[in-house]
């Protein structure tokens, strides 16, 4: 049977769609990687500010954050979407509302992540972002009411145990993982709630807390405690800190354009996988027994939750092409 040049043409245009789908999805998964490797690094970054309170080195990357942050929503043209976001007075009023309480929390996770790096507790750190979707399981049936299922309730079960367990054996909470996936989790819930892509949200964010750093900061100054401006290298690395909290954020928002949010989820596991290993071979943190066996059943919990992730996307997958016309 020959084949006309019409079909012909059909068959052409559908495999180079296909080949512009392929070269997007790894356009993405290129973008994924290097957000999450950025972040995953990011200990190695924070380890630098040697003898600076974590307390100023956040107030310095908020604003080093706000100003990067403006110069970039003015070159991508972002002004009209962060303005719309906010539309109406009472509306608006509410949405600033649930972003300040964004901002808090991300002032909080990010101020306790630059004292674990600067207190040699990378390892506490890197558990808490592992434990991070777990926490958003639990934030998801405790606040939105949602249904769990039987690898997610086996996940949950799995995460109590290695916190009560880590406190039986070594006597001590691990309380900075805690804050942060507790934090981390409540943000990500909050956000949700604000019609905003990351850039924008976290310029509105810091923008939010810059008043309030701008007079801890005039504080510092005016009791001779800022290091700003003191060294070179001290006072590069602070201004620097806005660069490097802006860029995983623009790879990430390339990956999410391009990407499914099943991928996303896989990918994000790099982030606290690296700051594991770096823990391990570069700060040369000590990993008891009992810290391992935490880890080990966070890290099955996460595989139950990956398991009941996938087969949620496949059912939902498999409902979308029945209802596909044929």
């Amino acid at each position: 049977m020959s084949v006309s040049s019409s079909d012909k043409t059909l068959l052409g245009s559908a495999k180079s769609a296909d080949d512009a789908s392929r070269h997007e999805t790894r356009r993405g998964v290129g973008y994924g990687v290097t957000a999450y490797a950025l972040w995953g690094c990011f200990p190695l970054f924070f380890s630098l500010f040697d003898g600076v309170p974590a307390f100023e080195v956040l107030i310095q990357r908020i604003l080093w954050s706000c100003a990067f942050l403006i110069v970039v929503v003015t070159l991508m043209g972002r002004w009209a979407a962060i303005r719309n976001g906010f539309p109406g007075p009472r509306e608006a009023i509410r949405r600033l509302g649930w972003i300040m309480g964004c901002a808090l929390l991300i002032a909080l996770n990010w101020g306790l992540y630059i004292y674990a790096v600067e207190t040699h507790r990378v390892l506490q750190a890197s558990l808490g972002y592992f434990m991070t979707p777990l926490v958003n399981v639990a934030l998801g049936m405790l606040v939105l009411r949602e249904r769990l299922g039987r690898w997610q309730m086996m996940a949950m079960g799995l995460a109590l145990a290695a916190v009560t367990l880590q406190l039986v054996l070594l006597g001590t909470l691990p309380w900075i993982s805690l804050v942060l996936a507790m934090t981390f989790g409540s943000y990500g819930l909050l956000r949700k709630r604000v019609p905003l892509d990351a850039l924008s949200g976290l310029l509105v964010e810091t923008s939010l807390l810059l008043p309030l750093s701008l007079v801890a900061l005039a504080w510092l100054t005016s009791h001779g405690q800022s290091h700003f401006g003191g060294s070179f290298d001290t006072t590069a690395l602070m201004i620097v800190s806005g660069v490097v909290t802006t860029l995983p954020l623009l790879a990430f928002a390339g990956a999410t354009k391009r990407l499914t949010l099943s991928t996303i989820g896989f990918l994000m596991y790099l982030n606290p996988t690296l700051q594991f290993l770096l823990a391990l071979w570069v700060f040369g943190e000590p990993l008891a027994w009992p810290q391992l066996l935490t880890f080990a059943l966070i890290w099955i919990g996460l595989g139950l939750y990956s398991v009941e992730a996938w087969r949620h996307h496949r059912k939902v997958l498999a409902r979308s092409s029945a209802r596909v016309p044929r």
